[in-house]
């Protein structure tokens, strides 16, 4: 299989030139030429107006997959406590679901863990697979991965989300490679094609530059892991579903590891996933000192400190509070945004936020487009007032 060039119809205009991704193209005495880099991708194809451009490589066939049913949810859950990002992804496959007419369902793993089937039932699963063995009570990839890749055998779902936390980043790999499907990593968007009811995973790339939006054609099921705090949890009590239970087959000289003795981290004192005001920093606050001040107003308003990429850069707060693409993606009832340009970076990690207040001297700031109320003043001026009056207001 090969790409080539009719010289006699090439009349040199290099547009294969420029939209060769692989720089597999060179022009030689005014004709183009294909070099051994070339990957028969068929972009050059598309763009030759004389078709000069020929191959005998034949397009993949789309494999059958009417067979393939399901929008699957693993449920992360740790001592017996449902991880929040596995609710939030139970809500948006109930959206992907009604879409592809599919179910929706949920894989919960662990040990003495039945009674969670109750919750991912009122959080929108129609079905749970429950597998439950003493092997599977703490994390272990080996043993985790081992189950889920039975199950999805024998099961065949279309489509399989994660969290995109440290148990998820470190799980949907393995079960990628055991099951041979591709993985689409920290997916900030999900939708199904109208035409061909696959679905699109949309994600940071480039440093977080640019939104790539990827599709699975040719394997199922179609995976992703989801950043925590980008989707919402919608609960319904009094939901009806089936709970199935998995026969679990797991031997220890299978795991390859053994839980000796667990060393919990110190609790962290932010947790923006779950805050419900956020007060966030960007350039304009200056220092470290400026988000001493934001942190007070925090305090008054019962919400938690954030900021944009710079601020972690310069080293004012620590990566764990960065909202945006290459941070994490929050959901609060009020986000205050202070000093912050509002570059499309930031905006994509708060943009889910229910009301946001800008406060920036520049009037043209883009983070004024996205904003319900908007301040223009210098902050170090607007803060203390406001926290002047929050504070009257309490002591009224």
């Amino acid at each position: 299989m090969a790409v080539w060039i009719e010289v006699d119809l090439c009349n040199g205009c290099k547009r294969c030139l420029k939209a060769c991704p692989y720089g597999a193209v060179e022009m030689v005495d005014g004709k183009a030429r294909i070099l051994d880099r070339c990957t028969s991708c068929g972009a050059c194809l598309e763009v030759c107006k004389q078709r000069a451009i020929k191959t005998d490589t034949k397009p993949k066939a789309v494999p059958d997959f009417s067979d393939r049913k399901g929008v699957w949810v693993f449920a992360e859950q740790r001592e017996g406590r449902l991880s929040r990002v596995s609710l939030e992804l139970l809500g948006k496959a109930q959206e992907l679901a009604a879409v592809l007419h599919q179910e929706v369902c949920a894989l919960l793993l662990g040990y003495k863990v039945a009674h969670l089937s109750d919750t991912l039932i009122n959080y929108g699963a129609e079905k749970v697979y429950l597998a439950e063995h003493s092997h599977l009570k703490d994390y272990r990839t080996n043993a985790y991965a081992k189950v889920l890749a039975e199950l999805i055998n024998q099961y065949r779902p279309n489509i399989l989300l994660m969290g995109a936390t440290y148990t998820g980043r470190d799980l949907a790999p393995r079960v990628s490679r055991r099951v041979g499907v591709g993985l689409t990593a920290d997916c900030t968007g999900l939708d199904i094609d109208p035409e061909e009811g696959i679905l699109l995973q949309t994600r940071p790339a480039f440093g977080g530059n640019v939104m790539a939006t990827i599709a699975n054609r040719f394997s199922r099921p179609q995976m992703a892991t989801v950043r925590p705090g980008v989707m919402e949890a919608v609960e319904a009590r009094g939901r009806q579903g089936r709970v199935i239970r998995h026969k679990v087959s797991v031997l220890q000289k299978e795991i390859g590891s053994r839980i000796l003795e667990v060393v919990k981290e110190k609790k962290r004192a932010v947790n923006l996933a779950e805050a419900k005001v956020i007060v966030a920093g960007g350039r304009g606050v200056g220092n470290a000192g400026g988000f001493a001040t934001l942190k007070e107003l925090a305090d008054l308003m019962g919400g938690e400190v954030a900021g944009t990429r710079v601020a972690v850069e310069e080293g004012w707060i620590p990566h764990e509070q960065q909202v945006g693409q290459t941070g994490q993606s929050v959901r609060p009832e009020l986000y205050v945004a202070c000093g912050i340009s509002g570059a499309i970076q930031h905006r994509a990690g708060m943009m889910n936020s229910r009301y946001v207040i800008a406060i920036n001297k520049d009037p043209r700031a883009p983070i004024f487009q996205v904003a319900d109320w908007g301040i223009v003043g210098d902050l170090h001026e607007v803060i203390p007032k406001m926290m002047g009056e929050l504070k009257r207001g309490r002591a009224g």
